[in-house]
């Protein structure tokens, strides 16, 4: 995707990537002067789309959201903290490159995708779609149940509860909500109504 993304810039008049990174800190490690950023919104190091455009502010680049449609939550984020537009992973070529030029000229690079996207009401970004036996994961695990104590209460292996708790983590980061660590599943569990907190 990242190749291919690159030789699409490259190819066209005008365009030219100066710097890829992993990450926002491997990005302006470089120290390269940048018109556009593109900003995939899960990066390796869980940084959240606010942390990094907030970190990249300094460069004077136009940062442009590139997102997954499925990833309504993080495309919001991104729009709160800054970002001009966006790029859909699904966007074909000239597509992508209309959009880039549009955030180089210093216009607003907003689709109405991106428009669509970004007023969805609270509610509708909030909501997570678990299935039953996710709901049944989370509700064990995040209320201090280990992996090997949920598989025995639901006569299935570690393994297959592990793989619960990753697809549920990524159905949280999806919509804005993160989970990276058991105490924010703890709350994530509690917000959605999986676990009761004590008063």
């Amino acid at each position: 995707m990242l190749l291919g993304t690159t030789a699409i810039v490259n190819g066209h008049p005008g365009l030219h990537v100066v710097a890829v990174g992993k990450t926002v800190a491997e990005l302006v490690a470089f120290r390269q002067r940048m018109d556009v950023i593109l900003l995939g919104l899960t990066l390796s190091d869980g940084s959240t789309p606010a942390q990094n455009i907030a970190a990249l502010s300094w460069t004077g680049a136009r940062v442009l959201a590139y997102a997954a449609d499925e990833q309504i939550g993080l495309i919001r984020e991104a729009a709160r903290a800054g970002a001009v537009g966006m790029v859909k992973k699904s966007d074909e070529a000239p597509q992508l490159v209309a959009t880039l030029r549009a955030a180089a000229r210093g216009q607003l690079a907003a689709s109405a995708d991106w428009a669509a996207r970004i007023g969805k009401g609270e509610s509708a970004v909030a909501r997570v779609n678990l299935s039953t036996r996710e709901g049944e994961v989370l509700a064990l695990y995040a209320a201090g149940e280990t992996a090997e104590r949920v598989a025995q209460a639901l006569f299935v292996s570690r393994e297959t509860v592990l793989d619960h708790i990753r697809r549920i983590r990524m159905k949280y980061a999806a919509v804005g909500r993160p989970a990276l660590t058991k105490v924010d599943l703890f709350r994530r569990a509690v917000e959605d109504g999986f676990v009761q907190q004590d008063p």
